[in-house]
């Protein structure tokens, strides 16, 4: 599965899906630029383009991998996977309003569109990170306003019209190795007599 880059690598695939999906025609020939930000980002922020900003990672609640689910037919206990959810403000910024929501309802579509990640696409910005079987999908959260504008009050910027989004089940492999069962080849009981 992932190795601990997957967190970076699904944000960065995510900004590349959006770049490499748009044409400056679509907008008046308006140049875009498509950026994970962290906060310091939002004190000077970019002219035109849309910024994904990771609020939130937490463990996926529906995704555990209990240890005797990962013994393989050799006889090999792998450690548990780390499922994540990884939850990113999705910000179109622009030189007016109408464009701005030009640009949101553009990516939101793309993302719509484009909402697997495939391994291919994970690796092309970090290779080696994903195996060839894992994905990561893409799709729009439920982020109460309350809870929205407490992030927007957090950040160095006055709000912006965003959308929130989750990656999920980002899977991260443990940095433990393998380790071979071994077989019980006798069994002692004892009784203990008060």
């Amino acid at each position: 599965m992932a190795n601990y880059k997957a967190i970076s690598a699904t944000l960065e695939t995510v900004a590349r899906v959006l770049e490499t999906s748009y044409e400056p025609s679509l907008l008046d020939d308006t140049p875009l630029q498509f950026l994970v930000y962290g906060s310091k980002d939002f004190e000077e922020p970019m002219t035109a383009g849309v910024s994904l900003f990771p609020y939130r990672i937490h463990a996926n609640g529906a995704f555990r991998s209990p240890p005797s689910k990962r013994v393989t037919d050799e006889g090999v206990r792998h450690p548990p996977q780390l499922g994540l959810d990884v939850h990113f403000l999705l910000t179109a910024w622009g030189s007016r309003a109408s464009l701005e929501l030009a640009i949101l309802g553009w990516a939101m579509r793309v993302l719509e569109d484009r909402g697997t990640l495939t391994a291919s696409l994970l690796n092309g910005v970090s290779p080696g990170t994903f195996h060839g079987d894992e994905t990561v999908e893409v799709v729009p959260a439920d982020l109460p306003m309350e809870d929205m504008m407490r992030i927007w009050d957090g950040l160095p910027r006055d709000y912006q019209t965003s959308v929130p989004y989750t990656a999920r089940v980002v899977r991260i492999e443990s940095f433990v190795a393998p380790q071979p069962l071994t077989r019980v080849l006798e069994r002692e009981f004892s009784v203990r007599v008060p």
